[in-house]
């Protein structure tokens, strides 16, 4: 398994730094970002990102009143301590988001069956993984899409094969 990434597509009607949120607090609570790892400073992620570092601050902000990472000066950003309840999920805004994702992927040419394993691969990531979409040719120039590593010492905007 590869370090945890973030992505952003930019066509997506959710805004770039809901998804940067989603995306950390997914990782965070499914133990991929364990208690206590770094995660890059703004500027950095931004970087990587080529987004504002203000999208960047506000995912992070929005990640620190739910919580889940702490800045502290001197040390950085962290994933804190989950705390021992399970989180509720918001459930209109899981609607909108599998309303946004199916519209996308409709929009693509992709049928019933093939939204339904591309969301249990996402659920499920793994090397066996089925989803053939990261060599789809529907891609190609449509979906603006930017990578960066969250964990490690240094970030790097990974690039499409």
């Amino acid at each position: 398994m590869n370090d945890p990434a973030v992505r952003v597509d930019t066509t997506s009607q959710v805004p770039p730094y809901e998804q940067i949120r989603a995306q950390l607090a997914a990782l965070i609570r499914t133990g991929r970002l364990a208690e206590g790892e770094r995660l890059p400073t703004v500027r950095q992620l931004a970087a990587d990102l080529i987004l504002a570092p203000g999208t960047v601050a506000r995912a992070y902000r929005e990640l620190e009143r739910a919580e889940l990472i702490r800045t502290r000066r001197g040390a950085g950003t962290r994933v804190a301590a989950l705390p021992p309840e399970p989180h509720a999920h918001d459930r209109d805004q899981l609607t909108i988001l599998a309303r946004d994702f199916t519209s996308a992927a409709r929009a693509l040419g992709a049928g019933t069956e093939d939204i339904l394993t591309a969301v249990r691969d996402a659920l499920d990531p793994g090397p066996t993984s089925s989803s053939a979409t990261a060599d789809s040719p529907a891609r190609g120039s449509r979906t603006a899409e930017s990578s960066a590593q969250v964990t490690g010492v240094r970030n790097r905007r990974e690039r499409p094969a």
